[in-house]
């Protein structure tokens, strides 16, 4: 199968849709970074006592989503705060997040399906009167039971 590209794509296109139950395509606000997309395969140990090897098997088990951090400029927008503040308070308002990346004509070429999604810390902007040349961050760490990757591109 030949790719239908050589370059690979920029990584400053993309949208976060942080959909509720019910809408899977909100999008609060853009978003200037994203990190943190990542699976682990947790692997165990197995040998039986009658092996004619003298090593270990590896077998598969359980698999682990990395954290997802999402930051962006404070805007005055209270909805990633309000969704942590739920979540604290007990209200379970789990969520399908989707992060996509664009082409340079803005058509998505590739999603990142986060399933089940919580907020699990939120971090406000650090302030310093010195300069006046920063902008005022906020993060939002997610934890997912899964994620998928799929892609566009034909």
């Amino acid at each position: 199968m030949a790719l239908s590209r050589e370059n690979p794509y920029g990584a400053f296109n993309f949208t976060v849709a942080l959909g509720t139950t019910a809408d899977t395509s909100s999008v609060v606000a853009g978003f200037s970074d994203v990190s943190g997309l990542g699976n682990e395969v947790k692997f165990s140990e197995y040998r039986n006592g009658n092996e004619k090897v003298n090593h270990v098997r590896k077998i598969a088990n359980v698999n682990v989503t990395d954290d997802v951090t999402l930051k962006r400029g404070v805007v005055g927008d209270l909805s990633l705060f309000t969704w942590l503040t739920s979540t604290r308070t007990g209200v379970f308002d789990p969520r399908t997040v989707i992060i996509s990346l664009l082409d340079e004509k803005r058509d998505t070429v590739c999603k990142w399906t986060l399933t089940n999604a919580q907020p699990k810390k939120w971090v406000g902007p650090t302030m310093a009167a010195k300069g006046g040349g920063e902008v005022a961050m906020e993060e939002l760490h997610l934890v997912a039971e899964q994620i998928d990757f799929t892609s566009t591109v034909q």
